[in-house]
């Protein structure tokens, strides 16, 4: 199974998506998968929930949910596979576990290539840093889970992994303006917001961190500061 979460989510098994029938299984998957292969508590998911359920139905909706999404499981796997759609999502105590088989995430990359570039920086290898970093921001291709209405708990982990996009974004600013990249970086920056979407625009919170990252490195401002006129 290969997850996405890293934008709008995507997940599919033997090569073919997973499309999820209605709000509500669209929903429960999208909880899992920002926490594959581990459970997720019924209490969460009932939670998440909440909002589009009637009152005193977040646990039928959850089970709806369920029952939908291995439904569309068991269309992809075939009647060979020795995985089933309850084991692919089996109910564990206290919640669910959406068993990925050893697939690709987009997040697990992500945190892959994050740590090896700040392992690079704190060697002062400032050319691995950058290259390693800059790859774990290219997997982000628009807002984390985009498109997902987010309860609490799903909120709260949205924010936690657009939190660890800007700190990676502010160590690729400083290797590459250690390596006098300054103005390399602003076509790069640009080219990277536009890749992730209409909406994925340098915020206060990029500018402060490349800001802070030029003062550090005694670097000019990365854009073209007008010229006085001759």
């Amino acid at each position: 199974m290969d997850i996405d979460v890293l934008g709008a989510p995507r997940v599919t098994e033997n090569g073919m998506p997973i499309v999820p029938p209605t709000p509500e299984s669209r929903h429960v998957l999208a909880v899992l998968a920002a926490h594959p292969d581990r459970v997720v508590p019924v209490t969460v998911l009932a939670a998440e929930l909440a909002h589009s359920a009637p009152p005193g139905h977040t646990h039928a909706a959850l089970q709806a949910g369920v029952r939908r999404l291995r439904e569309r499981f068991a269309e992809v796997l075939g009647p060979d596979s020795v995985r089933t759609p309850e084991s692919v999502l089996s109910e564990r105590p206290g919640g669910y576990f959406l068993d990925s088989g050893g697939g690709r995430s987009d997040l697990h990359e992500f945190e892959r290539e994050a740590g090896a570039g700040y392992r690079a920086m704190s060697r002062g290898n400032h050319e691995q840093a950058a290259r390693r970093l800059r790859r774990a921001l290219g997997l982000w291709t628009g807002p984390a889970l985009d498109g997902i209405p987010a309860g609490t708990w799903l909120g709260g982990r949205i924010a936690a992994l657009d939190a660890s996009r800007v700190s990676v974004l502010g160590q690729w600013v400083e290797a590459e303006l250690a390596l006098g990249r300054g103005r390399e970086l602003r076509r790069e920056l640009a080219l990277l917001i536009s890749s992730q979407g209409a909406r994925e625009r340098p915020d206060g919170t990029y500018l402060a961190a490349l800001r802070r990252a030029e003062a550090r490195a005694g670097s000019g401002p990365w854009f073209d500061a007008p010229q006085p006129a001759a």
